[in-house]
């Protein structure tokens, strides 16, 4: 099993770079169809249908595909390989499964969500979504950065980073909204 070792990491780091393109981009298109229900019609209805057959698509075909053989090959290097089996015992690897953990809960929720605005039920706002993007965002650094480091402690750093680099994206994009707002009238 060990010489398959580099070719299992190497499944699940593309498995989990489209799983999180996927995450990325179906966060964006509930962003896209959240403000299509403000659209007249018949704008409204061609470009919701449009974003209900895109989150479908990308949802079934990429997104969850990508997360369950992610999911697969992480196991298999984790349980059936002696360096798997090493990092077990390492307190990085802890707090990356609890980040881990904290994807599966963000990408269950982006379900719920979908599943919803399938329906056509649009129960979050457009600046909602745009900052509820960000916790994916979070959680790469997160990983990336304790996958990195292999430290349980240092791999903060990275993540105050990323959280100050969000409020000013938040910060941002709120001066964009005034702009836009009073550009408009």
């Amino acid at each position: 099993m060990e010489e398959y070792y580099n070719y299992i990491k190497s499944l699940h780091l593309i498995f989990v770079i489209t799983w999180f393109a996927g995450l990325f981009y179906i966060v964006r298109l509930f962003v896209y169809h959240a403000e299509a229900k403000d659209k007249p019609s018949p704008e409204k209805e061609i470009l919701i249908k449009q974003y209900q057959l895109m989150t479908y698509r990308l949802w079934y075909i990429i997104t969850w595909p990508s997360a369950i053989l992610a999911s697969i090959f992480a196991y298999w290097m984790l349980f059936f390989t002696t360096l798997g089996n090493a990092w077990l015992k390492m307190p990085w690897m802890h707090v990356k499964l609890a980040f881990v953990f904290l994807l599966y809960l963000y990408h269950l929720k982006c379900h719920q969500i979908f599943r919803q605005l399938q329906r056509n039920e649009v129960r979050h706002t457009s600046a909602f979504f745009r900052i509820w993007n960000e916790g994916a965002t979070l959680i790469l650094f997160a990983v990336v950065f304790l996958v990195i480091l292999k430290d349980a402690l240092n791999w903060i750093y990275g993540v105050i980073g990323i959280f100050v680099f969000s409020i000013l994206l938040m910060l941002g994009y709120k001066l964009y909204k005034r702009i836009r707002e009073r550009n408009q009238s």
